[in-house]
């Protein structure tokens, strides 16, 4: 295919699927290890990294490298490396970038893993990390240091929906020769573009919204060019985190129907949230595609549509948001997001417990805090489950509240 030509929807369904061979709608799985060659010369010719084929799939296989297309295409990048999983890919990626003496700016509302991935693991090969709230320019100013070398943003953040500007971003690393790499996992390439706006290299968890269907492990790292792509490609094969081609044929299925989940994503979120801000039980709710997002205006020039996760908080705190947790039918407690299943967490009683009230309060994570990734379910019907748990809420709110009263008379 000439990727350039077609529209995301077209690219959704048909880059990477190779039929100049059998002609097959779908790329085969070829699971295998090992392949052969025909002569001693064509082996030595593909070690030397010369000629067309195959040696071992840790370093390229047919299925694999189809799923690799079909992401690159859909995010305007020359190439793609499938990684094992989302972190695989992100390791790989500053890995590739950084070496000890290096210093990275980092969004302070980002991934879990991520944030241990820099504060500690990077920290003890001598790679320097500070963390910033990148929807602040001055504060992403403030940060470059002589020895900075990436600034890794991720956008919309997770969990506070925090938007971060892109293309102020990359000015601002690109005039002190930093490279700017996107976490694109929460919109996917059919809702934003980082290389539009300048970032240099995009990483995705390919278990979300990419493979939409929650059996799939997997990350990808999108490159501009050939010079990016070489020592990407020479690291990840080294490192071993790499995409097996089973997986990579699962993924494959699922991006052919990228587009249209992502229009019913966009549509269900967008009535829940705007039905979450009129309900009597809810404090607030962040949501891109809602006019009093703090960076409304951002999102509209820089995202396609506003995604399918939400943030809000109940009233009642910890407590209520428990109660909410325990009374949904429907939405599925779960972490994770991006898949046909609608999932619901608070994180203040379950991923973020242990972390403590001031610890959370640091991470801009409230007490009621619930976070949705909207699936593609009937609207109504994840709407009616809401409504019952949040009333439920109320209720404990309400007896707690009576507790404290007759325990403070008493």
């Amino acid at each position: 295919m000439h990727e350039d030509h077609y529209a995301p929807d077209t690219l959704a369904v048909h880059a990477g699927i190779d039929n100049c061979c059998c002609h097959a709608a779908v790329t085969p799985i070829y699971q295998t290890s090992t392949f052969g060659f025909s002569s001693a010369e064509h082996g030595a010719e593909l070690f030397a990294g010369r000629g067309r084929g195959y040696i071992y799939t840790r370093m390229g296989n047919p299925t694999v490298e189809a799923v690799e297309k079909s992401v690159a295409a859909l995010e305007g990048g020359s190439n793609a490396l499938a990684c094992g999983s989302g972190m695989a890919a992100i390791h790989t990626c500053l890995a590739t970038l950084l070496k000890q003496g290096d210093h990275i700016i980092c969004s302070e509302t980002v991934y879990g893993p991520t944030l241990t991935l820099c504060k500690s693991i990077l920290a003890d090969f001598g790679i320097e990390s500070t963390f910033v709230d990148t929807s602040d320019l001055a504060a992403v100013k403030a940060a470059i240091r002589p020895n900075t070398k990436v600034v890794y943003v991720e956008t919309p953040a997770n969990p506070t929906l925090v938007i971060s500007d892109l293309a102020a971003i990359s000015a601002i690393a690109h005039e002190h020769d930093a490279v700017v790499v996107v976490d694109n996992t929460f919109m996917s390439p059919l809702l934003q573009r980082p290389f539009d706006f300048g970032a240099d290299y995009v990483v995705h968890s390919l278990t979300k919204f990419l493979n939409g269907h929650a059996d799939v492990i997997g990350g990808m790292i999108i490159v501009r060019n050939e010079d990016q792509y070489r020592p990407m490609r020479r690291m990840l094969n080294h490192f071993g985190g790499v995409l097996p081609p089973m997986e990579s044929f699962l993924v494959h299925r699922g991006i052919r129907t990228l587009h249209l989940r992502m229009q019913r994503h966009c549509q269900s979120a967008q009535r829940i949230a705007e039905w979450l801000a009129d309900h009597s039980q809810v404090e607030w709710v962040r949501y891109p595609g809602l006019p009093d997002h703090p960076q409304y205006e951002l999102a509209q020039r820089q995202m396609k549509g506003a995604g399918a996760v939400i943030a809000f908080e109940v009233k009642g705190g910890i407590e209520a948001g428990r109660a909410v947790m325990n009374a949904v039918r429907l939405w599925m407690l779960a972490v994770s997001l991006g898949g046909v299943e609608s999932l619901i967490q608070h994180p203040a009683s379950m991923t973020h417990a242990s972390m403590g009230a001031e610890a959370r309060r640091q991470g801009h994570v409230s007490d009621g805090l619930v976070r949705l990734s909207v699936g593609v379910e009937d609207v109504e019907d994840l709407i009616a489950d809401l409504d019952r748990a949040l009333h439920a809420a109320g209720r404990e709110s309400t007896r707690v509240a009576r507790g404290t009263h007759e325990h403070l008379v008493s």
